[in-house]
C-alpha cells in the first residue's frame, strides 16, 4: 500500500511540476506502460517530430532515446528539451558516424543521402533528408536522385527497395530488437493463433517481412488494428505497443509475436526520472547551432512532405 502511494504522490509531483514549467510530455509508444499513461502525446518518431515542431510549451519532456530528444531541440531550439534517461540511448543510431558517412558520400558522390530518424544529429547534418518507418517509401521516392545512401537500417532501407525503381546502397546497421525476431517465430505465433494477422515493424529482416499481413509503423500498426475486421493480431515489434493497443482496441485481442522483443534503452525511463527532470530542469539535450541548422533541413525537408 506504502509503495502504491508513493507512486501516486510521484504521479501528483509531475502533474504539479508539468503545470508549474508549462512543459509537455512526448512519450514514444515504446515506453513503460506507467510513463505512456501519463503522455501528452504518445506516438511514433514521425508524430513526435512534429509535435515536437509544432507544441506550444515552454518544456519538452521527451521520454524515449537520445536521438529523439535531439530532434525536439533541433525543431524546438528556443525550448528546453529534457531527457529524462540521460542514458537511453538508441544502438541502431550508433551504428554510424558522420565520418563513415562522409567516406560514403565521397565514395557515392552522385547519390542522395536518406537518414532514418534513428540517428545523430550529426548524421542528420550530413544527410539531404530525414525519413522515419511510416514514411521511407514517400521519402525516398521523392529525391531526384536515383542512388540512394540509406542509412543506417539496412532492414528498413531494403523494404523500401521493393517499393521504387530507385537504387538503394543499404547501410549495415540494424535495430537489435527487430532484427533478433525471426521466420520461425512467425510460423509458431500463427500456429498458436491461427486466425490473427500478423503485423510487423519493418525494421524487421526481408524474410520475416515475407511472412506478415502487414507491414508498418508502430502508429500504422495501431491503426490498422482500431480500423481492421479482424479480431486477433500478432503483433511484430517491441511489447511496449500492448499497452496502447489494449487501451485503444478493447475489443481486439494482440498477442506478442516476440515475448522477449525489448527495448531496455526505452524502458530505462521512470517515474522517478520524469519527477526529478521536471524539479531541476536537467538532464537537458542541446545541439551545436551549425549542427542543428543543418540537420534542420533534413527533417524540415521531410516533413514538408504531403
Amino acid at each position: 500500500m506504502d509503495r502504491m502511494a508513493g507512486t501516486a504522490q510521484i504521479i501528483d509531483d509531475i502533474r504539479q511540476l508539468k503545470a508549474e514549467r508549462d512543459a509537455i510530455l512526448l512519450v514514444h509508444n515504446y515506453q513503460p506502460d506507467e510513463i505512456q499513461d501519463l503522455a501528452d502525446l504518445t506516438g511514433d518518431s514521425l508524430e513526435l517530430s512534429r509535435a515536437a515542431a509544432t507544441m506550444e510549451g515552454e518544456v519538452i519532456v521527451f521520454c524515449g532515446v537520445d536521438f529523439m530528444a535531439e530532434t525536439a531541440a533541433i525543431l524546438s531550439p528556443k525550448k528546453t528539451v529534457l531527457l529524462p534517461a540521460e542514458d537511453a540511448c538508441c544502438p541502431m543510431a550508433q551504428m554510424i558516424t558522420a565520418a563513415e558517412l562522409n567516406l560514403a558520400k565521397e565514395r557515392y558522390p552522385d547519390a542522395a543521402v536518406v537518414c532514418y530518424v534513428n540517428t545523430s544529429a550529426e548524421v542528420k547534418a550530413g544527410s539531404d533528408i530525414c525519413c522515419t518507418s511510416a514514411n521511407a517509401v514517400k521519402v525516398v521516392n521523392s529525391v531526384k536522385e536515383d542512388t540512394i545512401i540509406f542509412v543506417p537500417d539496412r532492414n528498413l532501407g531494403q523494404y523500401a527497395q521493393r517499393f521504387t525503381k530507385k537504387k538503394i546502397l543499404p547501410w549495415e546497421g540494424f535495430c537489435i530488437v527487430h532484427d533478433r525476431i525471426t521466420p520461425t517465430q512467425v510460423k509458431a505465433a500463427r500456429a498458436a493463433h491461427p486466425d490473427a494477422e500478423v503485423l510487423v515493424h519493418p525494421e524487421c529482416r526481408p524474410e520475416v517481412i515475407d511472412l506478415a499481413n502487414h507491414v508498418a509503423s508502430t502508429s500504422g500498426i495501431i491503426r490498422e488494428v482500431a480500423t481492421s475486421a479482424k479480431k486477433e493480431f500478432i503483433i511484430g515489434t517491441e511489447v511496449g505497443i500492448l499497452h496502447r493497443l489494449k487501451k485503444e482496441c478493447p475489443g481486439k485481442s494482440c498477442y506478442p509475436l516476440a515475448s522477449g522483443a525489448i527495448c531496455r534503452n526505452m524502458k530505462k525511463t521512470s517515474l522517478e526520472k520524469v519527477r526529478d527532470s521536471l524539479a531541476t530542469l536537467k538532464p537537458r539535450i542541446t545541439v551545436p547551432d551549425d549542427i542543428a541548422a543543418r540537420a534542420r533541413t533534413a527533417i524540415e525537408r521531410m516533413l514538408a512532405l504531403p
